[in-house]
């Protein structure tokens, strides 16, 4: 195996891991996990969870610290629009949400000084256009 590929391997695992932890935390506050990792030619979504009778399209973003913006300023615009594209061709695919009301939401997951991590769940952080 490579270097780039052991990089990718590592960066994957870590990743998988905060989504866990990201799904049990979700979890906790009644949602239910429809989906993990959905992937289309659009793109993928972290996490397609229900809140009652909205399905819920989920990013997770950790960082370590809070240089360039933290978590919350990793997520651009022209994500935003591919999660949205994903979020849509997801729906055409389960079509028993079709009549679900529809919420974006990103979970930060920022590490904190004594090695803990703080969750910041931003409910409708975005909007389908």
């Amino acid at each position: 195996m490579g270097y780039h590929h052991k990089i990718v391997s590592i960066n994957l695992r870590k990743g998988l891991r905060f989504e866990d932890q990201a799904r049990a935390y979700l979890l906790r506050f009644g949602l239910t996990l429809l989906q993990c990792n959905f992937r289309c030619r659009f793109g993928e979504i972290d996490l397609v969870m229900r809140d009652g009778d909205t399905v819920c399209f989920i990013e997770v973003k950790f960082r370590k610290s809070l240089a360039y913006g933290g978590a919350a300023a990793s997520i651009p615009i022209s994500k935003q629009r591919k999660i949205v594209k994903t979020a849509l061709f997801y729906l055409s695919s389960q079509r028993q949400y079709a009549h679900h009301a529809l919420r974006f939401d990103v979970l930060l997951i920022q590490h904190q000084p004594d090695h803990s991590n703080h969750f910041n769940w931003i409910k409708n952080a975005f909007y389908g256009e």
